[in-house]
């Protein structure tokens, strides 16, 4: 069955995307790539499948990216073009020489430079790290990428990783809903449900769901829990903002009371002076939680790199600085689960729903209807086709 966004509260959810068109592409594509003797061989298909974790510590893998040239590029999804600068000073903070050019756009649009480059024979990053989930089985059959297993890629949760290391998430995001506590004082909204009361009118941020993937799965969940109804009148109260960080950002700015359908911090209830609290995951609404993924290019020109930059965000060091991690043997933060023991979180549902395009486009224009045209110009700017070389 393919993705269904009903509300229709006794509809089992059991989304299994349509593959004959893709299968056909893919066939297509094999064929093409066999008539130009580029297929992979026999013995590297083998060893994708079979080959073995990374024993190199970390330390080594420094030195083979120093003497590689100490040259990193990463395209990575988000809003602002600086949101991964945190990880790039990081980086470069625990390995003095290596250079790392982090380039953000939205994930929608860096698939279809990455595209394109594979396309010309023009590849400029070595790392990919999207949300759009889809892309990575179908670069996986395309041979696009290093079938490649870091440190710690066994005590990856299977649901975010790929079983021949073809990809692998490093961090978990969840999009859902948050207020900030200052603004609606003794009146904080206890659901969802609740932002399309009339009395939220103008005090509601909300990314557009019509043009963030991630934000238009959340919001057909919300649909199917609270109906279009539902998504008539908080439409009516709400500002649309391009880039899943913006509603957020006004919310902690203090200009909107509610930020909705970006990324949130998840409410383990222990820390009494946050400004902001994020509704999820224990108030019952659904939320929308991905492994975002990850991979190295065939074609990168710094592999050891690249070796590097996976090996360094799987490991414990940094896997215990989010509130989630990916590695089953990271405990999460007091007060909360792990996330995939959170039947809200829609862990299995979202990739499901990014394989099946044209239920998402069809889903985009009805909630185009209620909304409107996405309006405003990309967050991150316009980067061209070959940012970072």
């Amino acid at each position: 069955m393919p993705f269904n966004p009903s509300p229709q509260s006794n509809q089992h959810e059991n989304p299994r995307p349509r593959r004959f068109s893709r299968n056909l592409v893919a066939v297509a594509i094999a064929t093409s790539v066999a008539a130009v003797g580029l297929t992979l061989g026999a013995a590297e298909r083998s060893d994708a499948r079979t080959g073995a974790e990374e024993t190199k510590t970390l330390d080594q893998l420094y030195a083979e990216a120093k003497a590689e040239g100490g040259k990193l590029v990463v395209y990575a999804g988000g809003d602002w073009k600086d949101q991964q600068d945190d990880t790039k000073q990081a980086f470069e903070k625990r390995f003095p020489g290596i250079k790392v050019e982090m380039v953000v756009d939205y994930s929608k649009y860096q698939d279809a430079r990455i595209d394109n480059q594979l396309a010309t024979n023009t590849v400029v990053p070595d790392v990919v790290q999207l949300q759009t989930l889809q892309d990575f089985p179908r670069w996986k059959r395309e041979g696009a990428l290093v079938p490649y297993k870091p440190a710690g890629f066994g005590k990856v949760h299977d649901k975010f990783k790929d079983k021949d290391g073809a990809w692998v998430a490093t961090n978990v995001l969840a999009f859902g809903a948050a207020y900030n506590k200052e603004l609606v004082a003794n009146d904080a909204p206890h659901s969802v449900r609740d932002f399309a009361d009339p009395r939220w009118k103008g005090r509601i941020a909300s990314a557009y769901p019509n043009d963030d993937d991630a934000t238009l799965y959340l919001y057909s969940r919300y649909v199917r829990q609270f109906g279009w109804k539902w998504l008539a009148g908080m439409a009516k109260n709400a500002e649309f903002l391009r880039g899943s960080d913006s509603a957020g950002n006004q919310m902690a700015a203090g200009k909107k009371a509610i930020g909705l359908g970006g990324w949130v911090t998840p409410d383990a209830g222990k820390d009494a002076a946050a400004t902001t609290v994020g509704m999820l995951p224990n108030s019952g609404d659904p939320f929308v939680a991905w492994g975002q993924r990850e991979a190295i290019l065939k074609d990168a020109r710094h592999p050891a790199a690249a070796k590097l930059f996976l090996n360094w965000q799987l490991s414990k060091e940094q896997q215990t600085s989010d509130a989630w991690s990916v590695r089953t043997d990271v405990a999460p933060p007091a007060g909360l689960k792990k996330v995939w023991q959170y039947k809200n979180a829609n862990l299995d549902g979202f990739p499901a729903f990014m394989r099946d395009r044209v239920a998402a486009e069809r889903l985009r224009q009805q909630m185009t209807v209620y909304i409107g045209e996405v309006k405003g110009e990309p967050t991150p700017g316009r980067l061209g086709t070959h940012p970072g070389r």
